[in-house]
């Protein structure tokens, strides 16, 4: 299959499509997925209205319409699609687990909302809410959506609910792109620069904010697809919910880069008459995030430490496995440091919540829902468990299985048990068969073979399908169809297992995950519809170190094997200088000069992202004078055919 190529990064919010993949063969909900939903109603509390109330508590005014368009008329969020089937009156239709639905229906709960006196939240506009603190001037705008779109409806709207206000400053709750990239739609970099809007962030922000899009940007991008639905038809076939809010926006996120960074817990700021003590806590549900307490209005801003959900300790985007040991542990300095004192906590998903007799007790089984999961991991694991084996065995304590904040909307116990697996045990489960096992196309052609052929596995399939068995189906008929892609039968097939998984599904993206499966085996992958390169902003946010370590990965070992080379690098705007060697097959940087590089190149670090960006090539920034180049110029063009450009839209489900 043809498939575009990507320049450079590829950020979270850019891959997805400005519309939504059109439905195609959506099959009805199986008797057994209808059963197994039924399941659902009669085991959990849907009596308890308490969510609802809370999400409902504050409400202030909502637009008529949530569509929001970028400069040129794209739509980067539209609410409304969402409407025709959802509403807080409907039953879950068979093809939705019904306790997905009921976070829908909570998740829908839109508009401009009083959290307290003098702290507003809009939601609905976004995955993300955005968060709006009244101090004596102006605004502080706590975490600012994905989309500068979106974030200047949301603040346009405020002001005109409430009266225009300034933005003052904002607040990154931590290094997750749904909670910085509409900055630019509510503030300029010449705002930061003059000092009229300050850009508080917890330390290390920038670093983890730029490389989780650098390294392994690409595919991450690509899996996101899958994981947050967003080109997933509106209906109550395709997508539905996302687990933190409905799904992302498309907008070209931005960052304004941070003017103060909190180094400890305990930091204390006022900022236009608002006083803010954070608490930090790295390493948590991103590796630089921070909490507020607002001493004045007993007020804690939880950042996404403690939201209405189970999170996740791996995303299914792929991330570095998160510390479920430590989660616990920072929310537990939570409670003994304020838990008592704080009459409201809210956060960057969901509603919040009112009282310190609620909050305590939600608190502790946020805290517990981690904990748990990491003890009782690690318990099976030191009894010889694998990962697999683990998340079949582990179950939930009554007190926990029973409560809405802890159920699995976003992330479930059983990835996040094999995530704990996979932080202390790796990929290898001990088993000699798993050390050098072959890869999925060459053991699915032995799979197809010792089973008696791609027709009989078919057969035998099907039969599993008609008793409901979808796990194994989607188990068996993956390596019909990496054995044999042009099955359309033995595709058909696992699209429908998938299907039904989907609808069964709790957790929003795992739900996604299946029914973008589905899709592709059934109509191709998508090819394009809004593929993006990363934002300017995020680019111009790298420092020389992380442009080299990306480079480093794109190196196509094959071509550089037998190569030695050394490029010279002086940044005259940085006032820095580089030495880029290529040998081994390995890309290394330093900041000690060699004296008789192969290659020396002069530019500013503005130069070199306008590269990055294709703005401008490296013959035409040659030509023009804004790179100068010595040495030997045809080894330099050799090293920049050794770099991959990396496809985006990879096979999945196919080989």
């Amino acid at each position: 299959m043809n498939r575009p190529k990507l320049p450079l990064l590829i950020t979270l919010s850019l891959v997805l499509s400005h519309s939504t993949i059109a439905a195609t063969q959506s099959k009805p909900a199986t008797e057994f997925t209808k059963q197994e939903n039924a399941v659902v109603l009669n085991t959990l509390p849907f009596n308890d209205k308490e969510d609802f109330e809370n999400a409902q508590r504050g409400f202030i005014a909502k637009p008529e319409t949530v569509t929001i368009k970028d400069a040129q008329g794209n739509v980067v969020w539209d609410l409304e699609q969402y409407k025709t089937y959802i509403s807080i009156d409907k039953d879950a239709p068979d093809t939705v687990n019904p306790s997905l639905w009921r976070n829908s229906q909570l998740v829908m709960q839109h508009g401009l909302f009083e959290v307290t006196d003098n702290i507003y939240q809009i939601r609905g506009f976004d995955l993300t809410n955005i968060t709006f603190i009244k101090g004596k001037t102006g605004w502080i705008v706590f975490d600012p959506l994905i989309s500068p779109e979106t974030a200047k409806a949301a603040l346009d709207f405020i002001n005109e609910q409430l009266g225009e206000r300034p933005v003052v400053a904002i607040v990154y709750s931590h290094s997750h792109i749904d909670h910085y990239g509409g900055a630019t739609g509510i503030a300029t970099v010449e705002d930061v620069a003059s000092g009229k809007v300050q850009i508080i962030a917890p330390e290390h922000f920038t670093e983890h904010a730029v490389s989780e899009n650098v390294i392994a940007g690409n595919a991450m991008g690509r899996r996101a697809v899958y994981m947050y639905g967003a080109l997933l038809p509106r209906n109550a076939q395709g997508g539905v919910n996302g687990g933190l809010g409905m799904t992302v926006s498309t907008g070209l996120a931005g960052l304004l880069l941070p003017s103060h960074e909190i180094t400890k817990t305990g930091e204390k700021l006022n900022i236009d008459g608002v006083n803010m003590e954070f608490q930090l806590t790295p390493g948590s549900e991103a590796p630089a995030e921070m909490n507020t307490w607002f001493p004045d209005m007993k007020a804690l801003w939880m950042a996404e430490n403690s939201t209405n959900t189970m999170h996740n300790i791996l995303t299914l985007r792929g991330a570095q496995v998160r510390d479920a040991l430590i989660w616990s542990s920072f929310l537990d300095e939570t409670i003994d440091t304020w838990g008592q004192e704080a009459i409201v906590k809210f956060q960057s998903h969901h509603w919040p919540v009112w009282d310190s007799e609620n909050i305590i007790p939600y608190f502790k089984k946020q805290r517990d829902i981690y904990k748990f999961t990491h003890d009782q991991s690690v318990r099976l694991m030191n009894q010889g468990y694998t990962g697999e084996e683990i998340s079949e065995m582990i179950t939930l304590p009554a007190e926990l299985e029973q409560n809405w904040p802890t159920r699995g909307y976003y992330g479930t116990l059983r990835h996040n048990s094999r995530a704990v697996y996979q932080r202390y045990m790796g990929w290898y489960n001990g088993n000699p068969s798993n050390l050098n096992n072959l890869p999925p196309e060459m053991v699915a052609k032995k799979y197809m073979e010792f089973m008696g052929g791609e027709a009989a596995v078919l057969k035998k399939a099907q039969t599993s399908f008609d008793k409901g068995e979808y796990r194994w189906v989607a188990e068996v008929m993956k390596h019909a169809v990496f054995a044999n892609p042009d099955n359309q039968a033995a595709k058909e097939l696992l699209a429908d297992a998938f299907e039904q998984l989907g609808y069964q599904a709790e957790s929003g993206p795992w739900r996604s995950v299946y029914l973008q499966g589905a899709y592709e085996l059934r109509n191709g992958v998508p090819s394009a519809g809004g593929t993006q390169t990363a934002t300017p902003d995020t680019i111009r946010a790298m420092t020389p170190e992380m442009l080299f370590d990306f480079l480093a990965v794109r190196l196509d070992s094959s071509k550089a094997e037998g190569k030695l080379v050394n490029i010279n690098i002086d940044f005259t705007d940085l006032k820095s200088q580089y030495t880029l060697t290529l040998e081994n097959a390995v890309l290394h940087h330093s900041q000690n000069q060699v004296e008789n590089p192969d290659v020396a190149l002069v530019m500013t670090m503005e130069t070199m992202n306008s590269i990055q960006l294709k703005e401008l090539s490296f013959d035409e920034a040659i030509k023009n004078g804004s790179v100068k180049l010595t040495g030997d110029k045809k080894q330099f063009k050799e090293f920049l055919g050794m770099l991959d450009e990396f496809n985006f839209w990879f096979n999945v489900v196919t080989p």
